[in-house]
């Protein structure tokens, strides 16, 4: 029998399949409609803010010129009204069941082991670990990012309907759970916790209406998601992500929401300082860093590879990383690799 090797063409599909968020306003002390949150650009005159260069830095004279000049920046903003206080953020997730089964996979004999592989983990561990860590990422509100950190207040709601009838639970000050660990419970975290479980196991089909409301302040600057603007011709040096290009209403990616929900990994090292993002390499790109590294054979491809196709079972907490892995999906065959 010849040796077992990874397919060359092996994909997993997101089972968080999750959408853009749109942001909407309203005012506390009264009762109207909310209104949605608008990009809106604005032209201002900048300061020279920048680090210079020494012979400039240190001459008054060239300094002094270097301060006169212009800068001139058209960037995209979205602010709260004058009359609005609450930023509202919505988004919906659906939970794709999660078996093993990989959406691309052109080795039957590989497709058959890793199916074996993890099939033995769900019998051992359940989807519980994983669904309790995620659900912690929504209700605490991580995934609002900078509108959390600018906040008075959070309350976050989740819904869901189960057997034909809407359930949903209310966390009225999101701000007081911790970003940090995963040792909280409460009524509200096991609720959500076990429609993920529910939703991954495919007992029952999982769609929750997530919605937060931040009392960021009247007229305050909100922060939607900002695009990447591939156009070196660019007129703006900063543009926002509108949901609706002919409303303008402001929004934040899937993507970028997606990111916070599976920031479960704390798993990487015996001394974890925060959790990242569960991600093949442990990237975190704000701080430019892979915390999980090859030479250190923690990376998901080895892990994944010494217990798919040679039998090694990694310790419980690595086996939850690449359960993770899997469900965030990805291409993971082998085609690419020298």
């Amino acid at each position: 029998m010849s040796k077992l090797k990874t397919a060359s063409v092996l994909a997993f599909e997101r089972k968080l399949d999750i959408s853009d968020a749109a942001f909407s306003q309203s005012d506390s002390a009264s009762s109207q409609a909310a209104e949605i949150v608008k990009v809106r650009t604005k032209s201002v005159r900048g300061t020279i803010s920048n680090r210079l260069k020494n012979t400039v830095a240190n001459d008054p004279a060239k300094l002094d010129a270097e301060i006169q000049k212009p800068n001139l920046q058209t960037v995209d903003v979205a602010m709260l009204d004058g009359s609005c206080d609450l930023l509202k953020v919505n988004f919906t997730c659906k939970v794709i069941p999660f078996d093993g089964t990989p959406s691309i996979c052109n080795n039957a004999d590989y497709q058959a082991q890793l199916k074996a592989t993890v099939t033995e983990y769900l019998d051992e561990h359940g989807v519980d670990e994983l669904a309790r860590r995620y659900a912690a990422n929504i209700i605490n509100a991580r995934w609002l990012w900078r509108n959390r950190l600018g906040s008075q207040s959070v309350k976050v709601t989740v819904s869901c309907e189960l057997d034909g009838e809407q359930q949903s639970v209310t966390i009225n000050d999101a701000r007081s759970l911790s970003l940090q660990h995963f040792e909280q419970n409460s009524h509200e975290l096991n609720t959500v916790a076990s429609w993920i479980t529910k939703g991954l196991r495919g007992e029952c089909f999982i769609m929750m209406a997530v919605e937060a409301v931040a009392h960021v302040g009247y007229g305050q600057e909100v922060y939607p998601s900002q695009e990447l603007v591939l156009d070196t011709g660019k007129t703006k040096s900063k543009v926002l992500y509108q949901i609706n290009e002919e409303t303008g209403q402001a929004g934040m990616h899937s993507q970028k929401i997606a990111n916070a929900i599976r920031t479960i990994d704390t798993w990487y090292t015996d001394d974890t300082q925060m959790p990242i993002a569960v991600e093949p390499y442990g990237a975190v790109t704000t701080l430019g860093a892979a915390f999980r590294q090859p030479t250190q054979k923690i990376d998901f491809y080895n892990l994944f590879d010494r217990w798919v196709l040679n039998d090694k079972k990694p310790e419980p907490e690595q086996q939850h990383y690449v359960m993770g892995v899997l469900i965030r999906g990805g291409v993971f065959g082998a085609s690419g690799k020298e």
